[in-house]
Parts: C-alpha cells; sequence; structure tokens
C-alpha cells in the first residue's frame, strides 16, 4: 500500500504557485498524494496534476471562532478518514489547526513556517497578548517528536526555539520554496528612463505606502525614473483599496500593471526589484528576481535580508523609512554598472541557493526519515 500524505495548505494557488514541484516530486516516487484547501480557480491543476483534493471552507483573515472551529473540526475529520502517513502543513491556519487535529493521531507531521503573520509585526498591549496566545497554540500544535518544522530564515527559527515552542532538533532551515531556474533568464535593460517596479499582494505590510512615499520624495527631487505596482488587492484588512491605488495613479506617483502571471516578462520589463516589507518567511518575489537577474531593494527585517547577499545581490534599508528607501532607489537609477553587478550576482546566488530541485530533494529527504524508508 502507498504512503499517504496530506499537504494542509489555506488555499489552492498558494499552494500552485509555492509547493506544486515538491507534491508532484512525492508522488512520482511513490507517495498517495492529497491536497486539502480552500478553492479558487486553481482546483483543476491539483486535479489534472493526479492529487486527491479536498476542498476546505478555510478563510485566510476569518474571525469567526464557530467558523473557525468547524473549520478546525473538519480538518480532524478528514485526518481520521483518510489515516494519511504524514501531513505537510504549510501557512499559519493550516499549520495551527492540522497541528491541533493531528495531535490525536499517531502520525508524522512537516510544518512549513513561510512567515509569522501581522500578529508578529504589530505593537502594542494587544498585539503582545495576541502573540503570546498564539505562541501557546503553535506550542500545542507542533511540540511533538514525530514532526519537523521548516522555517524560511534563522530569526523565525530562533524565535520558536527561544519561546521553547519546538525543541531545536525539531527545526530545519530551508531558505524559501525554490524556483525552477529553466524558467527564469536574464534579459536586457529595457530602455528609458529606470523603471523600479514592486510584486507582492498590495498590502500595507508589503511597504507599499512607504514605496508610495519614495515615490513622492524622488518626484519632488526631480529624479527621472518609474515606480510601478504589480499584484493584487483582496479581502486581507490590511489590503490598500483600489480607490487608493487610483489615486496615485491619478497623482503620477506610480504605475499600476495589474496582477502578472508571467513573473519572468514582468521582471524583464524592469531594472530593479524593491520590497520594502516588514517582515516575510523569505519571499518568492526576491527569489525570482535574483532569478530574472535583476538588482533588489528590500529592508533589513528578517526574510528580506535572507532573500539577498547585502551589498551584492541588493541594498537594504531601514524598514518604514520612505527617506532610505528613496536614498537607495535613487542610487541604484543613476548607477548602471551597479546595478547590473548586483543582479548577475542575484544570478549566482538563485542557482547556488535557489533551485527548485535542490529544495525538492531535501523535502523528500525529510519526508523518507520521518516514515523510516
Amino acid at each position: 500500500m502507498k504512503a499517504k500524505i496530506l499537504f494542509v495548505v489555506n488555499v489552492d494557488w498558494f499552494f500552485v504557485s509555492h509547493r506544486l514541484p515538491i507534491a508532484v516530486a512525492a508522488k512520482e516516487a511513490g507517495y498517495e498524494v492529497h491536497v486539502a484547501c480552500q478553492f479558487t480557480d486553481k482546483a483543476d491543476v491539483l486535479v489534472s496534476s493526479g492529487f486527491v483534493v479536498h476542498e476546505l471552507k478555510l478563510e485566510r483573515s476569518g474571525t469567526s471562532i464557530v467558523a473557525e472551529l468547524k473549520t478546525l473540526f473538519s480538518i480532524w475529520r478528514l485526518i481520521s478518514k483518510l489515516k494519511p502517513s504524514l501531513i505537510h502543513m504549510v501557512t499559519i491556519k493550516p499549520v495551527l489547526y492540522a497541528g491541533i487535529a493531528s495531535r490525536f493521531f499517531r502520525v508524522a507531521r512537516v510544518a512549513s513556517i513561510s512567515g509569522l503573520g501581522f500578529v508578529f509585526i504589530a505593537e502594542g498591549f494587544k498585539a503582545k497578548l495576541l502573540r503570546f496566545f498564539i505562541s501557546l497554540l503553535y506550542r500545542f500544535a507542533l511540540r511533538n517528536s514525530a514532526t519537523r518544522v521548516i522555517f524560511q530564515n534563522n530569526t523565525d527559527k530562533q524565535l520558536f526555539i527561544s519561546q521553547k515552542i519546538i525543541e531545536e532538533n525539531a527545526a530545519v532551515t530551508i531558505r524559501g520554496s525554490g524556483v525552477n531556474l529553466n524558467n527564469y533568464v536574464i534579459s536586457e535593460e529595457p530602455a528609458g528612463a529606470p523603471v523600479f517596479l514592486l510584486l507582492a499582494r498590495l498590502l500595507v505590510d508589503k511597504g507599499v505606502l512607504e514605496f508610495v512615499e519614495a515615490a513622492k520624495l524622488l518626484k519632488a527631487r526631480g529624479l527621472d525614473c518609474r515606480m510601478v505596482l504589480v499584484g493584487d488587492t483582496d479581502e486581507n484588512p490590511k489590503s490598500v483599496t483600489k480607490q487608493q491605488i487610483d489615486s496615485w495613479v491619478s497623482d503620477g506617483l506610480v504605475e499600476y500593471w495589474g496582477y502578472s502571471k508571467d513573473v519572468n516578462s514582468t521582471y524583464a520589463n524592469c531594472h530593479v526589484a524593491v520590497l520594502p516589507s516588514y517582515r516575510e518567511g523569505l519571499p518568492k518575489s526576491l527569489i525570482e528576481a535574483a532569478a530574472c537577474g535583476r538588482a533588489v531593494i528590500t529592508t533589513d527585517v528578517p526574510g528580506c535580508r535572507d532573500a539577498i547577499t547585502p551589498d551584492e545581490t541588493g541594498l537594504l534599508v531601514e524598514v518604514k523609512n520612505a527617506e532610505q528607501l528613496a536614498d537607495a532607489i535613487e542610487k541604484l537609477s543613476v548607477n548602471k554598472h551597479l546595478r547590473l553587478k548586483l543582479g548577475l550576482n542575484g544570478r549566482r546566488l538563485a542557482e547556488a541557493e535557489f533551485d527548485i530541485n535542490t529544495v525538492v530533494g531535501i523535502h523528500l529527504k525529510l519526508y523518507q526519515e520521518l516514515l523510516g524508508r
């Protein structure tokens, strides 16, 4: 009988974007692969990949206690029915809910901490209280000898160890979710004024407001450059609004290119990738920028600083500091030689650290170790 792996993730499009090659490789290695997630328009991709799919009513930003308990129970019921050999939990709610539900079963578990979310960024008494409560949930969900916890940066790993959420021997560090380097090529810089591109979900926590403020400062300085936003707004309470974007575009501060289905082509149309985020796991957009040979400007925070080699593949600026961000943009705008040098070094970093084949291999080995195969 084939060993069953159950992936529990927040939503189908995120799984397709960040974990599909791992699941495909697991299936090719002889595992029976199941995926449980919320469905949008990517469920057919999962089915056509040969996976057994299970729909979860899981709201990423839902706060109804009754609805959340129903989701927790539905995950417990699914585990009880499937009796998987291993559960791989990805993103915050699936890690917590599937982690808690699976405590009642003898099953190997892998948890991917791809970012700690706004709770670990927010300030104030309420945020501290919520962090304490969430930490207790993580401890109950993950503290188990048959569990391995994957972190994308060492800051998050050390936080979990220092707060005794997990034992040190349960922690594994894998830098990002990897990219297929064959799908990304270095293109010549486009002609015209330098284009600085922020590609992300358009959330406040991604540094969108600082990006726009930097655009205002650069416009006042008379710098000839283009500032571009690429990505979607969504139901997240931290999302910027379409009205805000329209206003920024109308004021001549930024261009808005919408959502990109072809990141390689999008980066080919820019000179520098910018991500002034407040905190990340390890942002795939910066890995993709490196693979495309584009210089990076990002913030000196967990996850972002781990995605580059400072002053070799990109520049670091202080978080929430639009002035520093504007200075870094101006520096790379006027120095083509430095831009190209950082971009070429970024491609070398991607080849050394972010190759999807390396990431897949580490995951399969981890599954084998936990299952004693």
